[in-house]
């Protein structure tokens, strides 16, 4: 029986990058978290450690700086595209790049003085294949939002465990990790990420708000679509949502009533609701979500 080789990558994973773009009195600043995955013909260095086709992790880091300095950071799925093409470009060995990029938003308070925004964090992954194949995944995670009204549940199964109620009228809060594919450039100009991300954004708050929600699921549908009907570059989307309960608080040991005003926010256990929406067309994701 022959042992075979299987799937393999490797990389230099979570390289922490701070750009500062100085624009006279001005400064601009760019807060990154870069990982790298490369794969391709990597038979020689697992079976015999022969690293003669082995960028090293070390020279991938330092890629990260040089290019940083170089071209500066400007829409995070650009930088990606840049890494993911350079390293297949550069390296005869290398088939397949895959490059992650986390931003970390910083709110101005000066001409040089910026304190971070929120736990809120911008995402997005780039795949890019040494024939030419590329797919950019963009995204973010913990969008913390919640509803103080508009949403029930209720007709759910009930088995010999259940003890939730029905609700009628209950607070809807979850901390969004969403993920949209983008459609590939069909020989037109490339794509506005900045923009698209903030209209997506843009989608995902207004649905979320504007939906009266009978589940997390249907929520969650409903934030999809919202994107997939209104940004044409978009094919498929992609949603966790967790359900940060909020439990009403029994009062009536102290004597007062509680009409749906103070809670307890529980952080455990949770609900976690998970989907994607997708046009019927989509193009097929490849390895996009990985």
């Amino acid at each position: 029986m022959a042992v075979v080789l299987g799937p393999n990558r490797y990389g230099k994973a979570e390289t922490r990058v701070v750009r500062v773009t100085r624009d006279g009195e001005a400064h601009h600043l760019k807060d990154c978290n870069v990982s790298v995955s490369l794969s391709g013909d990597m038979e020689e260095v697992h079976r015999r450690g022969d690293n003669a086709a082995v960028l090293p992790t070390d020279s991938q880091k330092n890629t990260v700086y040089a290019f940083a300095k170089k071209h500066g950071i400007g829409e995070i799925e650009e930088f990606a595209l840049l890494l993911a093409r350079h390293f297949v470009g550069s390296q005869p060995a290398i088939h397949h790049a895959r490059v992650e990029v986390e931003e970390y938003a910083w709110e101005r308070r000066g001409p040089h003085s910026f304190a971070r925004s929120g736990a809120e964090v911008r995402t997005c992954v780039v795949h890019h294949d040494r024939d030419g194949t590329t797919t950019v995944v963009s995204g973010l995670r913990d969008l913390v939002v919640l509803n103080s009204t508009g949403s029930e549940f209720h007709g759910f199964v009930q088995d010999e465990y259940t003890t939730l109620p029905p609700a009628t009228d209950r607070v809807l809060a979850t901390a969004v990790t969403a993920r949209w594919r983008h459609v590939p450039p069909d020989g037109g100009e490339p794509y506005d990420h900045g923009k698209s991300y903030e209209e997506v954004r843009r989608c995902l708050l207004d649905a979320f708000a504007g939906t009266y929600s009978l589940s997390l699921q249907q929520t969650l549908f409903a934030m999809g679509e919202r994107v997939l009907l209104t940004r044409p570059e978009i094919c498929e989307v992609r949603l966790e949502l967790p359900n940060k309960h909020h439990f009403l608080v029994d009062l009536s040991p102290f004597g007062l009533d509680n009409d749906n005003e103070v809670y307890f926010a529980a952080d455990r256990p949770y609900g976690l609701i998970e989907g994607a929406v997708a046009h019927d067309d989509a193009p097929p994701a490849g390895p996009a979500w990985d």
